[in-house]
């Protein structure tokens, strides 16, 4: 029974997309001081994803956001529970792609279906269109219009919120799915150093010839 169970919660995790499979037992919690460690914990419970409310994460890169999402995905997937990750700019671009081949519509009701939606690092990586197509704004926000209030939509970004009309491609549509999201989302700003410049540091300063990394610039 075990191994059943193994088995389906393995197929659940490669349905959800999810590829850097991580858990908490390995946050470095230390180096992220300001970051409360029993509201985390209490997202682990799912209960926010039971009560239907989002999440939203927000911070610099490297400060521990695409972990936090990681890990509940897993747990989620442990539940077996429907579950889909990704990137914003890979959601996107596969939704442009239904535009393309005229499956939009499915691939809108297969992103709307799962419990939990988690979207990561909205802000990283180029969004694209043409000129006679919707923004992804407009992608955005049906698609977190049709989830508001009975599915749960777990969101990442690496900018400030005001910086999402001018990424999202429409500054109007990009507050609509900004309301959607925030009225019923559990929030939480990472307002600490980035991991990932900290161990390239370490890696640079060993080694002599190294040059200084430049710094990041803070997000929200």
């Amino acid at each position: 029974m075990r191994r059943l169970d193994a088995n389906i919660i393995e197929k659940v995790v490669k349905l959800s997309g999810l590829k850097t499979r991580k858990t908490m037992a390995t946050f470095d919690w230390d180096f992220q001081p300001r970051l409360d460690r029993r509201t985390v914990e209490e997202l682990l419970s799912l209960a926010f994803v039971d009560r239907h409310e989002d999440l939203l994460l927000t911070g610099k890169s490297g400060t521990g956001k695409s972990h936090i999402l990681q890990a509940l995905t897993l747990k989620a997937c442990d539940h077996e529970w429907t579950v889909r990750y990704a990137r914003c700019v890979d959601l996107i671009d596969d939704l442009y792609a239904g535009l393309a081949d005229g499956s939009y519509e499915r691939r809108m009701k297969r992103w709307c279906r799962p419990v939990l939606l988690v979207i990561d690092d909205v802000g990283l990586g180029q969004l694209k269109r043409r000129e006679d197509e919707p923004t992804a704004a407009h992608m955005l926000f049906t698609l977190l219009d049709r989830r508001h209030s009975h599915a749960t939509t777990a969101v990442s970004s690496n900018i400030k919120l005001s910086a999402w009309g001018k990424y999202l491609g429409d500054a109007t549509l990009a507050a609509a799915v900004l309301d959607r999201l925030v009225g019923n989302a559990v929030r939480i700003d990472i307002n600490g150093p980035s991991y990932r410049q900290h161990l390239a540091h370490q890696r640079a300063g060993s080694r002599p010839d190294a040059e200084p990394l430049p710094p990041q610039d803070d997000a929200p």
